[in-house]
């Protein structure tokens, strides 16, 4: 562990479950008080509570980007700081391209991009009064190459990809650094169940993939957590692909 890391703050939305929760729990035993945001106060105290005493839940629709300056404040209030923020939270939707309707399209981008730049935003502003801290936006294997039926989906992330290196250029100048991750096909339950149910998706996935193999959610989490660490200190503006090689995999 860097001792340097030691009593930090930082935020994860989308915290309690998945990549989410496998990064706040990293972050937590590493020392790091972890303000885990998720809209189901059940499953978001749940996974505090498995995580441990530096996890703390935050009861938030981050649909409601009106009401993001007073969330963040409140955090922001509350820990003194705040050191590093992860943008986690997203939603996805399969559907054939020609059926998606303009509601749907507009609800995902929603969620997945103006959600992302209304907290990124309020975060900056504290993190700037602090004097620096570490953005970490997650990403998608969506935004390298071509999916088939996840055309919103895939418009947010790629989105996502063209904010991170905006932002970091221009949040540098405060001591801000703005990174995002692209995960590759990663192992959970949800991903399990399609793959398992699909032989010749999952033949594909492993077949393009070099380590030949599905990651581990620890993966992303380890990854996050180096770009928020100070030894990460001259890395910004990066879309850092952690797939096994996925997406350059012929």
């Amino acid at each position: 562990m860097s001792l340097k890391m030691n009593q930090k703050t930082a935020i994860v939305t989308g915290g309690n479950a998945g990549l989410g929760f496998a990064t706040s729990k990293k972050l937590c035993e590493n020392g790091i008080k972890t303000y885990i945001i998720g809209r189901s106060v059940e499953k978001t105290e749940a996974a505090c509570k498995e995580i441990g005493e530096n996890a703390v839940p935050v009861i938030f629709d981050l649909t409601k980007t009106d009401q993001v300056p007073s969330m963040v404040k409140k955090i922001a209030s509350e820990a003194g700081h705040i050191d590093i923020l992860v943008n986690n939270a997203g939603i996805n939707m399969k559907k054939e391209f020609t059926e998606v309707t303009d509601e749907e399209f507009a609800s995902i981008i929603h969620t997945n991009v103006q959600s992302v730049f209304s907290v990124s935003r309020e975060v900056s502003i504290v993190m700037k009064e602090n004097g620096g801290g570490s953005i970490i936006n997650i990403s998608s294997m969506a935004s390298q190459y071509g999916l088939p039926k996840v055309i919103a989906y895939s418009a947010s992330k790629g989105a996502i990809e063209a904010m991170t290196r905006a932002m970091a250029v221009d949040l540098a100048q405060y001591g801000i650094r703005v990174n995002c991750i692209a995960p590759g096909f990663i192992k959970t339950k949800m991903s399990s169940k399609a793959l398992n149910n699909d032989p010749e998706r999952k033949k594909k996935v492993l077949g393009r993939t070099p380590m030949g193999v599905l990651g581990k959610p620890s993966n992303i989490a380890n990854a996050v957590y180096f770009l928020a660490l100070n030894e990460a200190s001259f890395v910004t503006g990066t879309v850092l692909p952690v797939d096994g090689g996925n997406s350059i995999g012929f």
